[in-house]
């Protein structure tokens, strides 16, 4: 964990419950491919994905939550072990309510990673906004960290991370591949 960071942020980390995703642009590196069909594609990275698997298996849930959707997304969400999906959502601060009951979190206990300006409704509403290094001006102001990392790569890894770390749960994650 690097040490500039500040106390403030520690307390921000240790509080998160539940880490909520935007999709193009954080998990993707926001390109968006369209075949000669009109069927998209994505690239994901392979390290962001582990990062998330990790989180899940220390009790830390992930959505994703994109204001447009893809099928690409389900599958990849699936092989991360992610809880829920909510695509098609603007603003997507309209799920937050659903989000904090169904998964029984106050908004200071989420951690909302973001990249562009549809996420600014999200960034200003929960415990610990994020913004990757790519994003743009907007969400850099309004995060409470950004990453060393570019969105779709290897940014969620970094985040997933963080938050382990800081929470005193990477030691007993990695251990189970240390056999």
């Amino acid at each position: 964990m690097p040490l500039e960071f500040d106390n403030s942020i520690l307390v921000k980390v240790k509080k998160v419950k539940l880490l909520l995703l935007d999709v193009d642009g954080v998990l993707t590196d926001g390109r968006i491919i369209y075949d000669s069909r009109a069927r998209d594609s994505k690239f994901f990275d392979v390290h962001d994905g582990l990062g998330v698997y990790l989180l899940s298996k220390a009790g830390i849930k992930t959505v994703l939550i994109t204001a447009k959707g893809s099928r690409t997304i389900k599958p990849r969400a699936r092989d991360m072990r992610v809880a829920e999906v909510i695509a098609d959502v603007s603003p997507k601060s309209a799920a937050l309510t659903g989000i904090l009951k169904k998964y029984h979190v106050n908004a200071d206990e989420i951690c909302f990673v973001g990249d562009d300006l549809v996420d600014l409704c999200m960034m200003k509403r929960v415990g610990f906004p994020i913004a990757v290094f790519n994003a743009c001006p907007e969400i850099k102001q309004a995060a409470s960290y950004i990453t060393l990392r570019q969105g779709g790569r290897g940014a969620v890894r970094e985040v997933a991370e963080l938050i382990l770390k800081t929470q005193g749960k990477w030691q007993e994650i990695i251990s189970g591949y240390d056999l």
